[in-house]
């Protein structure tokens, strides 16, 4: 089998359009009808909703209090506008973060969780950040384990990476498949 990936010259929100142009024309062949975005404020989100009209998209986002206490980044008005198009919106505890980063914060040492995610980041942050959300949203329900999706993500605000793989739940991250990589950054 020969499938295209995209590489892009650098990471970043300008290569948010190419992803998802290629995201879904991958997933109209594939016939996926499941989309994941992360999104921190909400606009990847909106230009999502409105790429992916006619498919299911689920947007996660940044868990509240990440930056600082009871702040949650992504916009009221954003939110409003997602869930108008029909976008259902994730607010969750990162599945790599969680109680890692509170082992960093108090006793400065690193646990698996954040092991794991520097792993990922060997391939790109948009990398780490796809398979984390699919786990994300498995957890939450809001995705079957046994159905293809694909997964957008990037390395700071906007799109740069999307991939095409079968979420599992947290507790089963070892039985994770990426099965395609549609674009990412070439670094």
């Amino acid at each position: 089998m020969e499938l295209k990936t995209v590489y892009f010259e650098k990471p970043g929100r300008e290569n948010t359009e190419e992803v998802l142009r290629t995201a879904k024309q991958r997933a109209e062949e594939l016939g996926i009808k499941t989309i994941l975005v992360a999104s921190t404020r909400g606009d990847t989100a909106i230009r999502a909703t409105e790429v992916f009209n006619k498919s299911r998209v689920i947007v996660v986002s940044h868990s509240t209090g990440i930056r600082e206490p009871n702040t949650q980044e992504f916009t009221e008005e954003n939110r409003k506008i997602v869930e108008s198009k029909g976008g259902t919106i994730l607010t969750a505890t990162h599945a790599f973060g969680g109680l890692s980063r509170a082992m960093r914060k108090k006793f400065n040492m690193f646990v698996l969780g954040e092991v794991i995610a520097d792993t990922l980041r060997i391939f790109g942050q948009g990398m780490k950040v796809v398979c984390e959300i699919s786990m994300m949203a498995a957890d939450s329900g809001l995705v079957r384990t046994d159905e293809d999706v694909i997964a957008i993500a990037g390395s700071s605000r906007g799109a740069d990476t999307a991939i095409v793989l079968k979420p599992v739940n947290t507790h089963d991250f070892f039985d994770l498949k990426i099965k395609e990589i549609l674009c990412k950054p070439h670094f």
